[in-house]
């Protein structure tokens, strides 16, 4: 028996496979942010076997990861640049990936043949690791031209584990690709990412403990593949885009389907990918998450923030719009806070509307190691939040209060309360999980306040919750619409407020409630097939207004757990050989640089050293009966005499195999 976990922004889904006979149970909890042992141990009891010796291995899948970069959230790093200058922050966003977060620059760093540009300055670096590590999660290393030797980085790392035993991320780890700052911007995405995903991978491992599971803990990849998750602990960034990958898996193995578009919406993103074949197509240049153009190889998915359980708000516009922020639905916080219904209530029954109705702020996660970090202000409307849930209208009559505590929804350790599509779903009767009456008195706030902005304002509540279900449809399909663009012709829908966004949005709205005075029509060429806990609910619509056919498979709601147990381990590893003089051909490998007279010395030791690294990457991603390929290009142009020069050769060698399980 496998057993698939799939942790989400809202939900945390679990299910028992059989190899033989598929999906034996499949069970859903909330997922619980301040302790993820809560939700997984919920999700858990409701499949694993009497027998837990039969578990062979546990698979986990997680959209945590992607969820934290499309909001902008996660733990404050310490970036240390080897031979960088200041300029370097201004390109590929890595002072915005940085934030508030603190940069050292140390002298050191490579020359792109690989020899040293100047020696490394170890004091200097010792003294920024001790200075700045009280405030920081994680360091991060990124040496220039580390990737053609990564010596200076190395060596950083080893002292920055040595003075703090912090986790440490250097840049060579994450990919051998050039392009310095997006380099150092994945790393320091990746180090944001390390106490998030440990949360997660620890609180699995108690659980499996306690419930006398021996089985390997396996980690979804970004590109559908598996990581032992010791593994992945260290490199958390390669786990982006990881639920949606193994939710493109599981729906190809739910649907039967070859050639469709694939979107998964949970509680916080729609992530949309298309299949050929059977296939996910993979983004060779690098996952874009949240604004974020990474440089891990991963399925080629659109995300955007868009789910069950996102913010309804006004944007700069005054229009009302869903996303890109997760908000906890007004009818979920008072189904687990039964004691802020009465306050909703008190706010309805007031005369006059106030700024923050229908609002709550809450702790979202632990504090951990970034107490230290918090300013003041923050640590005010922290203790604040202390006892739980607090209404906005009462944390902020502090009005100093209100920026530390935008600090802290940045960073992901607080968020807020407030009307979602769920709990339009909830007004409607299409769903009712939780509390249907805060839905309710949620949808009354929203429409006494809109009356005082908008001309045709809703004329009540329930006309309120179409509204928002309908906003949620047109943006669901735009989304569609623009991923298959980009798709087939490497195009989006432009700006808001564009020709080509009209057009789209026109040909995707009610007609027969709107009657337009210009029509358009739009038609995927694909079916789709929708998975995630709402498809069911939102998606009819959705296809219809797209013209296309929709398949929502059994068990749609646990796709992503049952991607996680259908997925193989696969790692790849690239050797490069330059030629810094005549006579000299250089190969760049992880391991380090090393130098040959010939070329086939020089590309036979290159394969060698990329099949045993790979090899050793997949034994240590935990798998088994391991199988590698390789094979190299080389760069050659002909001279003006016709003479061959050679420019360089990479060698990439790929190394997969199954999952390691325990012997049942």
């Amino acid at each position: 028996m496998l057993v698939g976990i799939d942790t989400g922004g809202t939900y945390t889904d679990a299910v028992l496979f059989d190899e033989e006979r598929g999906v034996v149970a499949a069970a859903k909890a909330l997922t619980t942010k301040h302790d993820l042992s809560v939700g997984v141990s919920g999700a858990l009891a409701g499949v694993l076997p009497e027998d837990r010796s039969s578990v062979r291995m546990v698979a986990l899948s997680t959209t945590l990861a992607t969820n934290a970069l499309v909001e902008g959230h996660g733990s404050p790093v310490c970036l240390l640049l080897i031979g960088y200058g200041r300029d370097a922050l201004a390109r590929s966003g890595l002072a915005e990936a940085l934030g508030r977060d603190p940069v050292a620059f140390i002298q050191g760093g490579h020359q792109p043949t690989g020899d040293e540009a100047q020696p490394l300055d170890l004091a200097a670096a010792r003294q920024e690791i001790l200075t700045h590590a009280p405030k920081a999660a994680a360091f991060v290393v990124a040496g220039y031209f580390g990737v053609r030797n990564p010596a200076h980085e190395v060596r950083v790392r080893d002292l920055a584990r040595e003075l703090t035993g912090l986790p440490v991320t250097c840049a060579h780890e994450l990919t051998t690709d050039l392009d310095a700052p997006r380099r150092a911007m994945t790393a320091v995405l990746n180090g944001r990412l390390i106490p998030l995903l440990q949360h997660l991978i620890l609180a699995v491992q108690g659980i499996q403990a306690a419930e006398g599971i021996e089985a390997p803990l396996m980690v979804v990849k970004g590109d559908g593949s598996l990581l032992a998750a010791e593994t992945a602990l260290t490199r958390p960034i390669e786990t982006i885009l990881s639920g949606p990958a193994a939710s493109v898996v599981g729906a190809r193995y739910l649907s039967g389907e070859d050639d469709v578009l694939v979107s998964d919406i949970g509680g916080t993103t729609t992530d949309i990918a298309l299949l050929r074949d059977g296939r996910p197509s993979l983004n060779r240049d690098g996952a874009r998450v949240g604004g974020w153009r990474t440089m891990v190889e991963a399925v080629a998915v659109h995300t955007v923030g868009l789910g069950g359980d996102s913010e309804v708000r006004l944007d700069d516009d005054k229009r009302l719009v869903v996303g890109p922020r997760r908000a906890v639905p007004l009818s979920l916080l008072t189904h687990q806070h039964p004691e802020h219904l009465a306050t909703l209530e008190a706010q309805a029954a007031r005369e006059a509307p106030g700024d923050h109705d229908g609002r709550f702020a809450m702790r979202l996660r632990p504090l951990d190691a970034e107490a230290g970090s918090l300013t003041s202000g923050e640590r005010k409307a922290w203790q604040a939040l202390e006892g739980g849930p607090v209404a906005l209208e009462q944390l902020l009559a502090d009005h100093h209060l209100a920026r530390p505590l935008q600090r802290l929804i940045d960073r992901g350790l607080v968020i807020q309360a407030a009307f979602t599509p769920s709990d339009a779903s909830h007004l409607l009767g299409w769903q009712s999980d939780w509390n249907g009456a805060a839905a309710r008195l949620g949808a009354q706030l929203w429409v006494r306040h809109l009356a005082q902005i908008e001309a045709k304002a809703p004329a009540g509540g329930e006309a309120f919750g179409r509204r928002v279900v309908d906003l949620l449809v047109i943006q669901s399909g735009k989304a569609l619409v623009s991923a298959a663009m980009s798709e087939e012709e490497g195009l989006g829908l432009e700006t808001p407020g564009s020709f080509s966004q009209a057009i789209i949005e026109r040909a995707l709205i009610d007609k027969e409630a709107t009657q337009p005075l210009v029509d358009f029509t739009v038609k995927l060429g694909q079916p789709l097939v929708g998975i995630g806990a709402p498809a069911a609910t939102y998606y009819p619509e959705i296809a219809k207004r797209l013209n296309t056919r929709l398949v929502v498979p059994e068990h749609a709601g646990v796709t992503n757990a049952i991607g996680a147990v259908a997925s193989g381990v696969s790692q790849t590893v690239k050797a490069l050989i330059t030629a810094p003089t005549e006579d000299r051909f250089r190969v760049h490998v992880e391991s380090g640089v090393q130098d040959f007279p010939k070329l086939d010395q020089a590309l036979s030791f290159a394969e060698q050293e990329a099949r045993t690294l790979a090899f050793d990457k997949a034994r240590d991603a935990g798998a088994d009966e391991i199988e590698v390929r390789s094979e190299h290009a080389e760069k050659i142009v002909k001279e003006a005499g016709g003479k061959d020069m050679f420019i360089e050769a990479e060698v990439v060698a790929t190394a997969f195999g199954r999952p390691r399980l325990t012997v049942g």
